[in-house]
């Protein structure tokens, strides 16, 4: 028989679905054990790719997620340590190496454009292929409030599994059956008053394997999970001990200060080194183009940082400031607002009813326009990166939330195989999203290989810093309501623009093009529990050149104002109560409807506030976790805004430690509340006009409000923590200041008039 092009196609169409039908009803890749075995010390022994326990009887659990001040290190390892039965004061943590089942599955899985309530069969299969793509091609990397939610079964298979091998060890060594061994912190006792300590039967453990059926604790078994257990990292910081990015120090170590185009995007044309070639210190002053979606700049490594800094100051550049030259952020927001007012649809998220339909037999509508800034991150910690290139082989250290990413930058500047760079993750000093982005270590790399041989540390300024960041899109979202004549809400319509996210990091840092949606220019307005009638929500994305980031608790950060605050003009158009009326569409979401009544409950709702004063409500949803807000405000005589007091509940499921999430919510709270009273990027002709924190302010401590939280008891597994806490905030103060004012501010960063 012939084999015509047809045939062949049909085939082969043919045979790949069968193999992708065959691989999908395969079981997820296992996430115990690393290909290469891990590193061990003399003493000490591996049971699988999470837990190393030495002779000593201390505990190492390995650590694939990035310690930024979440808390992340004492969370994952209370996972592990209480299967284990281990003893909390022998437990110590080590940052992992690079191997597939570090792969985060969660941020992933979470990131497909489902509806919270949607649970079908779609949603179940594309959930199981792209947990096992992940297993497999995924990346390793801290965010999206994933952490401790991606490792609750790995981290807790992984100490019940090396509990259950040092039981099995004992059993063994005192001819006694194994049911009737027991552990309790770090010690395997028998039936008749037997004792050891796990360091003395590590040799032995190590060698019974990895059992094929684990029994994990149930809640009520749990000693460590739920507790308010102390953080682990905490001493290391309090005497410096620990070891963020700037405190890295190899012997021979050298300094690089950068400046960029101040045109982002842009690179040099042209640069002349002659007075800093010759300044004291100073090795090689060299052009570095745009990497991963940076901008170019000019160089300098000295012997010290200090001489570095001089000397960059005295080299010449003539800049070529390229495509965004022209790019203005006052701009962007008149062309986002007119994609709306020219009726653009957007890709439709979230339908249910005929919102049209219902819109027009409505009694009132209520329609509004909202407005949110770029905004820059402006971590603590600046961006740098410390390089060694040295026969062949390259030495990373960098604060990182995506290490098997850095590690494929590093590789492709400088001409290596993967295997040939190793990364050591130090402690960030904030993250906050920004540190998902490779540019700063593909230009370190770059940078480090004009000295090869030594190691050279590269560290940008606070200017270069925010100035050369990947930004929070701007965004315009416009509603359109309908309510009955009995004030009950008909229809809710709602359309946003913006630039989409994932397009653009596929693109600068995979070469892939965009898979479809973006559900993180959307996520905030449509993922949301409230019951409405008929509803489109939709989002249209805008093709910029300017390249933008995920900044903390991305769509959701500006979404959640704009749903939480026309929710409000909505209730406030039927005469009802703010919190009454959120209630009134949340009656099949007992769980939502809890919390909004908890926060009600803390902040005496409905009871009037002290003269001068006055509160304001929201509800959101984001990374899994329910939030609810009550913010307490006033006006200052010069007419600025001052927020005294915010009560927060969230309900995360298990909460595995109350007193970390409790700091995490304290910390959304006052980042989110920097960015409500004071964020905002402007960029004229390409350049960021902020520099510093003199006119990027964040929120002092004088400014800050008291703030009490409530944590809902779950028995359900845990959400995300790290960032639910700032979408409800800049909502609820803007609420509180039209109960209070009647001003309805509907553009960031919220200004009285």
């Amino acid at each position: 028989m012939t084999t015509t092009r047809r045939r062949f196609i049909l085939g082969t169409v043919a045979a790949a679905g069968a193999l992708v039908l065959g691989w999908s009803v395969l079981p997820p890749r296992q996430r115990l054990l690393t290909d290469d075995p891990l590193p061990v010390e003399p003493g000490q022994a591996a049971f699988n790719g999470w837990v190393k326990i030495g002779a000593d009887g201390a505990v190492t659990v390995i650590m694939s997620k990035s310690e930024m001040g979440q808390g992340v290190l004492t969370s994952l390892s209370m996972l592990l340590a209480d299967e284990l039965d281990a003893d909390w004061g022998r437990v110590t943590t080590e940052m992992a190496p690079i191997d597939k089942i570090y792969n985060n599955i969660s941020v992933v899985v979470d990131g497909l454009p489902f509806h919270p309530d949607s649970q079908g069969l779609v949603r179940r299969v594309a959930s199981h292929l792209t947990a096992k793509a992940m297993g497999h091609v995924g990346v390793m990397m801290t965010g999206g409030s994933s952490s401790v939610k991606d490792l609750w079964l790995p981290m807790r298979e992984a100490g019940a599994a090396a509990r259950q091998m040092l039981l099995a060890a004992a059993a063994q060594q005192w001819g006694v059956a194994l049911a009737d061994c027991r552990t309790e912190r770090g010690q395997v006792l028998g039936p008749s008053g037997q004792m050891a300590g796990y360091g003395s039967l590590v040799a032995a453990a190590a060698l019974v394997g990895v059992p094929s059926s684990i029994r994990l604790k149930t809640p009520a078994e749990f000693k460590l999970i739920g507790q308010p257990m102390h953080r682990l990292d905490s001493q290391a910081k309090i005497t410096g001990s620990g070891q963020f990015g700037m405190d890295v120090l190899p012997p021979d170590l050298l300094y690089a200060s950068v400046t960029m185009c101040p045109t982002l995007g842009g690179r040099v044309a042209r640069f002349d080194a002659t007075q800093a070639t010759t300044a004291p210190g100073v090795r090689h002053v060299l052009a570095v183009e745009p990497l991963h979606g940076g901008t170019g700049g000019v160089a300098v490594i000295a012997g010290r940082p200090w001489q570095a800094q001089r000397a960059l100051g005295a080299v010449s550049v003539t800049w070529d400031h390229g495509a965004l030259a022209t790019f203005n952020s006052d701009a962007v927001m008149t062309q986002l607002a007119q994609t709306l007012e020219d009726g653009a649809k957007g890709f439709s998220y979230y339908s249910t009813g005929d919102a049209d339909a219902a819109l027009r037999g409505a009694a009132r509508t209520v329609s509004a326009e909202y407005r949110a800034p770029y905004l820059a991150h402006a971590t603590m910690e600046p961006m740098n990166c410390t390089v060694l290139l040295k026969d062949g082989q390259a030495t990373v250290w960098v604060p990182t939330q995506v290490p098997s990413m850095a590690r494929n930058a590093v590789a492709g500047v400088l001409g290596l195989k993967p295997e040939a760079v190793t990364v050591n993750v130090m402690l960030l000093g904030g993250g906050f999203g920004r540190r998902l982005e490779v540019d700063f270590i593909a230009q370190a790399a770059a940078i480090a290989r004009a000295a090869e041989g030594s190691p050279v540390q590269t560290v940008w300024s606070r200017e270069q810093d925010m100035q050369h960041d990947f930004y929070r899109p701007a965004c315009v979202s416009r509603f359109t309501a309908g309510l009955s004549a009995q004030g009950g809400l008909l229809a809710w319509k709602n359309t946003s623009a913006g630039q989409a996210i994932m397009p653009q990091v596929l693109k600068r840092n995979f070469g892939l093009p965009s898979g479809g949606p973006d559900k993180t220019s959307a996520e905030g307005a449509f993922d949301q529990p409230y019951e409405w009638p008929a509803a489109r929500i939709a989002h249209e994305a805008v093709d910029l050149p300017l390249q933008v980031g995920f900044w903390r608790a991305v769509g959701h950060s500006h979404q959640a104002f704009f749903k939480e605050c026309f929710l409000d003009e909505v209730a406030h158009a039927a005469q009802a109560d703010p919190v009454a009326f959120r209630a009134s569409l949340l009656q099949r979401h007992p769980r939502h409807l809890a919390v909004l009544q908890k926060v009600a409950s803390m902040s005496s709702w409905g009871q009037p506030a002290a003269p001068g004063r006055a509160r304001g409500v929201a509800l959101h949803e984001s990374f899994g976790s329910v939030v609810a807000q009550v913010a307490e405000v006033s006006v200052r005589a010069d007419n600025s805004i001052q927020v005294h007091r915010v009560w927060c509940t969230i309900d995360c499921g298990t909460p595995v430690n109350p007193q970390l999430i409790v700091q995490q919510l304290e910390s959304g709270i006052v980042f989110g509340l920097s960015a409500a009273l004071y964020g905002q990027i402007d960029i004229v002709n390409g350049q960021v006009q902020a520099s510093n924190f003199h006119d990027q302010a964040a929120l002092r401590m004088n400014e800050c409000p008291a703030v009490e939280c409530a944590v809902m008891p779950s028995t359900e597994p845990p959400e995300g923590v790290g960032e639910p806490g700032l979408p409800p905030i800049a909502p609820a103060v803007a609420n509180a200041l039209f109960a209070l004012t009647g001003q309805r501010l509907r553009s960031l960063p919220l200004r009285l008039a």
